[in-house]
């Protein structure tokens, strides 16, 4: 021990004072509403900006990032230090933040996570997390619920979506070769198949091969014009993979995927699964739709889903619950256990003197587990379920107005012509690109459009006004467009909506001094979408 320290700090600080420091320095950076006065709330433009962009070699310089000191720091260097990472750091919760499928955080959950944080604790036994162990329960009975699942279900929180999609696929191949602990799956004597829809989440993808089944044998199938599955092209695939000898196992459905928001024919699906022997395990991955359930208004965008062996969501999505936190529920009770256990000896003692159902570690593939129920638990507790649809609600309301904003305003496309869910989806064309005689526009036309929607995008990082994401759907043929998330929180309004069309016009019209009009010796005023099979 060095002279003049304790416990690797100066002997006469506090160390713990930072903690009672730590919310003024996250609001006066513009981290915390809560440092909002009630006026600054209400404006367009909050006093900080989204983001103050450095590139990575740029940044190296600016923050001083290896790991090398040799002497404890000063309080005043400390809190230095995380207030250089605040200002470099993306601002989340900002009003105009719209670049994932997350964004703000609800106070509530924020407080549960700090809770949980300073409890650190594990999520495996009972004895070293009892209030956690049945506040987790209660969670779990509440979205067998919420999804029209039956009280003697089960579920577990998991470590973000990709894992409980993953958890329900490993729970789909135990019930399908209930012998695949002890043998794995080399010797089968037909290879396992699982279905998704080409506008699913890649994390199926990334699961088949984790898991053995091999990209080989996943099968994406072909999606209408608004990324809706196609029940008919399931049916067809389905019976093409068992005419090749292989067996079919598991369908993921999606309840909003991670583009255009789409939800597929869960009836439909869940109709088609039944008619196979042994009937085929439905999953639905409505890690970012489930949220619609909460609302009275838009729970029939799930309509189907209590017909699914499984079922993802991710409350830390557009509900606002802080990242991570993620439920997978099952309709069997005890199939968890059953498939993932490894009965650890030194951890599930089975002779404790509590009762040894509440030791739910051995569910998980983890050992240790953060309690990341907590967060949803008491947010549920402090706004209850009309707080928490008017949340929703409000999202959806907003996100109605954007699509109607970028359907009507002159210069703005609409990506479909109808949305499900709070991802709206458009481009911009800028004056200097539209033309005056009503013909067909090239593909340079096209592909110039892509490119300035990736070029507004550099310049609001640039200028710290907004995030906003661009995707292309490169198996429909359509380049870049905008993605424009819409979250519970920070609360969205019709005016921050307005705020993002204003900026993206802005910007866009600016990008004209720079580049010339493409084809001059063409014009058009609006110029029709390509042949894409995108409804217009």
């Amino acid at each position: 021990m060095n002279k003049g320290t304790h416990n690797g700090h100066s002997a006469n600080s506090d160390e713990w004072a930072i903690l009672e420091r730590i919310y003024r320095i996250l609001t006066e950076e513009g981290y915390l509403n809560g440092g909002l006065t009630s006026t600054e709330r209400c404006q367009v433009s909050p006093p900080h900006s989204v983001v103050k962009f450095e590139h990575p070699a740029d940044l190296k310089r600016l923050i001083h990032f290896p790991m090398d000191e040799k002497e404890p720091s000063s309080e005043a260097t400390i809190e230095r230090i995380i207030r250089q990472v605040l200002h470099y750091s993306v601002r989340t919760g900002h009003p105009h933040f719209h670049n994932q499928l997350f964004a703000g955080v609800d106070p509530y959950g924020l407080t549960g996570s700090w809770i949980t944080e300073a409890l650190n604790t594990s999520q495996y036994t009972f004895e070293v997390g009892p209030t956690c162990t049945l506040i987790e329960n209660a969670v779990i009975e509440k979205c067998l619920e919420l999804f029209g699942f039956p009280a003697t279900g089960d579920g577990i929180l998991c470590p973000g979506g990709s894992m409980s999609n993953m958890y329900a696929i490993v729970a789909a191949r135990f019930r399908a070769v209930p012998d695949v602990k002890r043998t794995g799956v080399t010797n089968l004597p037909a290879p396992l198949v699982v279905f998704t829809s080409e506008d699913a989440h890649y994390s199926i993808t990334k699961a088949v091969h984790w898991l053995g089944i091999g990209m080989n044998n996943l099968i994406q199938v072909k999606t209408d014009c608004a990324g809706r599955m196609i029940p008919e092209e399931l049916e067809r695939a389905i019976e093409s993979v068992i005419a090749s000898g292989r067996r079919p196992f598991f369908v993921n459905a999606t309840a909003g995927t991670t583009v255009l928001g789409a939800f597929d024919d869960f009836s439909a699906i869940a109709d088609i699964c039944a008619r196979y022997a042994g009937g085929l395990w439905l999953h639905v991955d409505a890690c970012l739709g489930g949220t619609a359930i909460l609302s009275r208004t838009h729970r029939n965008l799930l309509a189907g889903v209590q017909r699914a062996q499984s079922l993802a969501w991710n409350p830390h999505k557009t509900l606002g619950a802080p990242l991570q936190c993620s439920v997978l529920v099952v309709q069997e009770r005890g199939l968890l256990h059953e498939c993932n256990a490894a009965n650890a000896d030194y951890l599930f003692q089975q002779d404790k003197f509590y009762d040894i159902s509440y030791d739910t570690g051995d569910k998980s593939v983890q050992c240790g587990r953060k309690v990341d129920a907590f967060k949803f638990w008491l947010m549920y507790k402090a706004r209850g379920e009309t707080g928490l649809e008017s949340l929703v609600d409000n999202a959806f309301e907003c996100s109605r107005y954007l699509h109607e904003l970028v359907r009507t305003r002159t210069g703005f496309r609409p990506v479909l012509t109808e949305f499900q869910y709070t991802n709206i989806s458009f481009w911009y064309v800028p004056s200097w690109m539209r033309w005056m005689q009503q013909e067909p526009p090239t593909e340079r036309w096209w592909q110039k459009l892509y490119s300035v929607t990736a070029d507004i995008k550099e310049r609001m990082v640039m200028r710290g006004t907004a995030l906003v994401g661009y995707v292309p759907l490169l198996h429909k043929g359509i380049g870049n467009f905008f993605r424009m998330v819409v979250t519970c929180h920070p609360r969205p309004t019709l005016e921050s909506m307005l705020f993002i069309v204003d900026e993206i016009e802005r910007i866009g019209e600016s990008l004209g001094n720079a580049n010339p009009i493409p084809d001059p010796e063409r014009h058009e005023n609006n110029p029709q979408q390509p042949n894409n099979g995108m409804e217009l």
